[in-house]
């Protein structure tokens, strides 16, 4: 039966330059693939051991991405291996199929935020009246119908934070504070309910997961087993759960080290 596999993309498996923690000197450094192209210029990375296990993977089971990303900036990645069937993005809010929205899943999401959240046009109003100008745009824009990047300040300040987390928590959204980036995102939004309909749909017997921040932390909880990285928000915030292995690898290690224990998980009786 299926082995089904669901992993966040930034951060978890692709790493930008900033991102990749590479503390070795030079010489000993691992070669990277660059796995997504932006105005001409590379902007995501995974090592080449990383993308040979990752074409590994794709072939023995159903490798689904999972992101918070727009369709849009979904398909700037060239992942290697085969191309997936199933891929998640905006958080859960669309599922495509061979790379085209499921019409069907859409219109049930969009159901429940109708039902149970405040709409994205008095969540964005909000922040553009209340951000600090120094954060980034005055009217932070759409980046697609269930994200929304803040400011790209340096440091956010603290009270800030926490007072739009508790003003969104009683309009049915939560907040991410993400490096230099601010999420507000719908919470009946979920990657673990996506990554349940794909496993539905391919008769998955056993589901892995890896993520690295806080909006990933209901994918792990979903999945049968599951990876964190030893850098992002889960990990500063030391977060864990029986059915979640916290790994000590950092940056683009991390991600090698991912694809690793979900070909592990996936064919146990393998080397």
């Amino acid at each position: 039966m299926p082995v089904l596999v669901a992993s966040d993309l930034d951060r978890t498996l692709i790493y930008s330059a900033a991102a990749l923690a590479l503390t070795m000197p030079d010489a000993r450094a691992p070669r990277l693939l660059c796995v997504e192209v932006h105005e001409s210029r590379p902007l995501s990375f995974m090592t080449e051991t990383s993308a040979a296990l990752l074409t590994e993977l794709g072939d023995t089971a159903v490798f689904v991405p999972t992101t918070t990303r727009t369709r849009k900036q979904y398909q700037r990645i060239n992942l290697p291996g085969p191309e997936p069937t199933f891929a998640i993005c905006a958080n859960g809010g669309h599922l495509l199929v061979d790379g085209v929205t499921d019409e069907d899943w859409h219109t049930q999401v969009q159901a429940k935020l109708a039902a149970q959240c405040a709409p994205l046009e008095e969540v964005r109003d909000h922040l553009a009246a209340t951000a600090d100008p120094r954060l980034g745009p005055q009217a932070p824009h759409r980046r697609g119908p269930f994200r929304l990047p803040g400011g790209r300040a340096r440091v956010a300040p603290e009270e800030w934070v926490k007072d739009l987390a508790v003003w969104a928590e009683n309009r049915g959204w939560t907040v991410s504070l993400q490096g230099r980036k601010i999420y507000a995102v719908p919470k009946p939004l979920t990657k673990s309910a996506a990554m349940r309909e794909v496993a539905h749909r391919t008769n998955a017997t056993l589901t892995l997961a890896a993520g690295d921040s806080l909006l990933d932390a209901d994918l792990l909880l979903a999945a049968d087993k599951s990876w964190r990285p030893g850098h992002g928000e889960l990990a500063d915030e030391a977060w864990t759960a029986p059915n979640v292995t916290a790994l000590l690898e950092r940056g683009a290690l991390a991600g090698e080290r991912i694809v690793r224990e979900f070909l592990r998980a996936a064919h146990p009786s393998s080397p």
